[in-house]
């Protein structure tokens, strides 16, 4: 297998990455959002990969603490991506639609 082609166990949220930058930074949750104005319980949200990161609030991240916006959008896009196809039922249906598909 090629090293590119593996997945994790567990798929990494970009909220981690936050979360650790902020503890290298020395800078609390509320502090972050306060800086980027939202409320709390929002950035609180994506730390604990409860709520994505979208485009707008990795913007205010990467102006905040400077971690590129491109990145945390890539890792919530690599996130969603890994999520969905841990979900048997989910993959399933793109089989079926997959083979009806082939016969056209």
């Amino acid at each position: 297998m090629i090293a590119n082609n593996l997945t994790p166990f567990e798929p990494t949220h970009p909220g981690e990455l936050i979360k650790d930058e902020l503890e290298v930074l020395n800078m609390t949750q509320a502090k972050l959002a306060e800086k980027i104005e939202v409320k709390p319980s929002l950035l609180n949200e994506v730390i604990k990969g409860k709520r994505a990161v979208n485009t707008e609030l990795a913007l205010l991240i990467e102006a905040a603490i400077n971690i590129p916006a491109d990145m945390l959008l890539k890792l919530q896009a690599d996130y969603n991506m890994q999520v969905t196809k841990a979900d048997d039922s989910f993959m399933k249906r793109l089989a079926r639609i997959r083979n009806i598909a082939s016969v056209l």
